[in-house]
């Protein structure tokens, strides 16, 4: 089980497995061919309001992850998010974002959350 996260700006890798952009808006300046994604996941990306409100301030850090987590506990979201774990367990995915600062990105909140889930649904599997 692998869940990697990656800048948009920085070039696909044969170790990538899984390509998911997990951003609401499409990056500036590139082409569907330059990401050479498997899925987009707009709707997995913080709301407009969230993401505005951060606005990539560090400050705003612990909060923003809070009220993102609860962003995620919709049940759509679930479902987007047991699915991706789901992959995770058969092989690598990666979590494509654009912010700059990836420690405090939405990528960096999703990538715990999904291994978690990946570890308690390996746990689960029967055999």
């Amino acid at each position: 089980m692998s869940v990697r996260i990656k800048r948009a700006y920085d070039p696909p890798a044969r170790g990538d497995g899984y390509r998911v952009l997990v951003d609401r808006l499409w990056p500036r300046g590139l082409r569907k061919d330059d990401l050479r994604l498997d899925a987009w996941l707009k709707d997995l990306g913080p709301s407009n309001g969230l993401r505005t409100w951060f606005a990539h301030d560090p400050d705003r850090w612990p909060e923003f992850q809070r009220r993102y987590r609860q962003e995620l506990r919709a049940k759509e979201r679930q479902d987007v998010l047991r699915d991706l774990a789901a992959r995770a367990g058969r092989g690598t995915i990666t979590l494509v974002f654009a912010a700059k600062d990836a420690p405090h990105s939405n990528a960096a909140v999703l990538q715990p959350l999904i291994e978690r889930m990946s570890a308690r649904a390996t746990v689960r599997r029967p055999g």
